[in-house]
């Protein structure tokens, strides 16, 4: 297997990564407001107030039922801990594919690898966090795909999961605390999920 960043490190919920022993800074792609890379930033830094737009990405994996995989976050991630969120997102490391990015860091938190992934467009938004004071400036790559394998997720990034239909979607949204990025991501990839769920699914 090649060695990439992804292999020949840890990368731990508080955004550093471990290598030999030392901590190394994790790097952030910053782009402009048309996605064009102009440099990198420290990943903590560049979710300070108020914030640095960089690239990310956000991935929507179904089973063969329509159902969407979501993910509540690990307590110890230092950003949105215990929050529910899409089946996996992320920030490519710099000069990694949005595609590589999303399709590795999905198997790092959950242990499996998504089928038929497609990308499914783009959007720009600025969320702030209110609970860590953080600021999610994101110019964020979509992608949808289906899980067909039993998920291993890493307890160091992911609490629980959960598989939903739209119904049950929306009560959990009602009751439980979702990332304050989900809703924007979700909507932005409906196009794109109805596309890979039919219309049976009612996404």
């Amino acid at each position: 297997m090649p060695t990439t960043p992804a292999t020949a490190t840890h990368t731990s919920s508080n955004g550093t990564a471990e290598s030999n022993g030392t901590v190394e800074a994790i790097l952030l792609e910053l782009v402009d407001e048309n996605g064009v890379t102009i440099g990198t930033a420290e990943k903590l830094s560049a979710h300070q107030p108020p914030g640095q737009l960089h690239r990310a990405f956000s991935v929507f994996l179904f089973d063969e039922q329509g159902r969407l995989l979501l993910q509540q976050r690990a307590l110890g991630k230092y950003h949105s801990p215990g929050v529910w969120s899409n089946t996996c997102c992320g920030h490519p490391y710099p000069g990694e594919a949005p595609f590589a990015a999303a399709a590795r860091r999905t198997y790092e938190e959950l242990g499996v690898s998504p089928s038929l992934l497609a990308e499914a467009g783009t959007v720009r938004y600025n969320h702030p966090d209110p609970a860590s004071g953080l600021v999610e400036q994101e110019f964020n790559h979509l992608f949808v795909g289906m899980v067909q394998a039993p998920l291993r997720p890493d307890p160091e990034e992911v609490a629980t999961t959960a598989y939903v239909t739209p119904a049950e979607l929306a009560e959990r949204h009602a009751k439980d605390t979702f990332s304050s990025w989900f809703m924007t991501v979700l909507d932005a990839a409906r196009p794109a999920v109805r596309e890979l769920t039919g219309p049976s699914a009612g996404w």
